[in-house]
């Protein structure tokens, strides 16, 4: 009996801190952004603490804040480089006669047309290829989604500068302090399980580490090498940074990100350069854009890739491709970003506090 009230007690509890959290969304939100931040720069006030002027050390909070101003000068030199581009690039994209654009493809829409007919595929109420292109290549084209896309991510931190002050106060106090996170978790746990905890803590430290720096080291990486690519085949340069930048931060989803980022890119590709002949010039350059796009996946598989899920996190590419494709079946594209991440840190509690199951000792003996 006392076991039974004991297992209610521990789900009682779980559900308690469920629902905190859950409530608390918001700032436990900037909390987990922050951590990911000072993660990110502690390499950065690792390399301060070592620096000696004579025989004075530089305070940590000094290096705390310079890492902090570091991280805020890169966003805001992104944003203020990128944004301008963006905006450009949609302006340009909502001037795009669509009549125009759809004539482009009148010979092969007339044959696949002419194929559904001749096969009785469509129906009575069945819109034409033409129509349904058109229908959906207007969203595109008159720039909401590359300005709703951008305005969610913006979105989810709510009010801008409530967040930026409250991460920036958060990630000061973690970089400054880098076991601060650690003691506001430890404050939960029983005294006899606190070695085993700062243990698990210091292995997911370690680990996320690598793993956040190497999807940093990613994405900056095909942003770098589609826009030069593009730019080799004939894109203009800002149009080519603007799909790199496209590509880059959809690479972050796994596997179906690419394949998303390219054909963005492709249509505004496509769209772009509209007025050049579509068999002699313009089928040849998005044939090269294909190419390009291929050639960066090739590279991001065979460098990037098996540096971050491999290296970084310890497991197996089979093995994070199973618990990448479970997290989309169960939270679809937020699951994919957060699943090696999570993945990662059930790996070091499970080693830590279930080591004597066989499977647990396969899945983990390489951390």
């Amino acid at each position: 009996m006392n076991s039974k009230f004991k297992y209610i007690f521990i789900a009682l509890g779980i559900l308690i801190v469920g629902f905190i959290l859950w409530y608390f969304k918001s700032i436990v939100t900037y909390i987990l952004i922050s951590a990911v931040l000072s993660i990110v720069g502690k390499p950065l006030v690792d390399l301060l603490d070592k620096i000696h002027i004579k025989k004075i050390k530089i305070p940590k909070a000094i290096s705390a804040l310079a890492t902090l101003i570091v991280i805020w000068t890169v966003f805001v030199l992104f944003f203020r480089f990128f944004i301008p581009l963006i905006a450009n690039q949609a302006s340009d994209l909502s001037l795009i006669d669509i009549n125009t654009l759809t004539s482009k493809f009148q010979e092969p829409i007339n044959k696949i047309n002419q194929l559904i007919i001749d096969y009785n595929i469509s129906t009575e109420n069945a819109k034409t290829v033409e129509d349904y292109m058109s229908e959906k290549i207007i969203v595109f084209m008159n720039g909401t989604f590359l300005s709703n896309f951008f305005n969610s991510i913006v979105g989810i931190l709510g009010n801008i500068f409530i967040a930026a002050f409250s991460i920036s106060f958060i990630t000061f106090f973690f970089l400054k302090d880098q076991n601060l996170f650690y003691n506001g978790i430890l404050i939960f746990v029983p005294e006899k399980l606190t070695d085993n905890f700062v243990h698990v803590l210091n292995s997911i430290k370690k680990l996320l580490t690598r793993y956040f720096i190497g999807i940093i080291i990613e994405v900056l990486g095909v942003i770098t090498l589609v826009s030069i690519g593009l730019t080799i085949v004939g894109i203009n340069f800002q149009s080519a940074l603007v799909i790199g930048l496209i590509a880059g931060i959809f690479n972050i989803i796994p596997y179906i990100g690419p394949l998303i980022g390219s054909s963005i890119g492709i249509i505004i590709g496509f769209a772009t350069h509209i007025n050049l002949d579509f068999y002699t010039e313009l089928f040849p350059l998005l044939l090269y854009m294909a190419i390009v796009f291929s050639l960066v996946q090739v590279v991001d598989n065979v460098v990037f890739q098996p540096f971050i899920y491999s290296s970084s996190v310890n497991a197996h590419p089979l093995e994070i491709f199973l618990v990448i494709m479970i997290a989309a079946s169960l939270a679809g594209i937020i699951g994919m970003i957060l699943a090696v991440p999570t993945y990662t840190i059930i790996r070091v509690f499970a080693k830590e506090f279930f080591n004597n199951f066989k499977v647990v000792k396969k899945l983990t003996e390489k951390i």
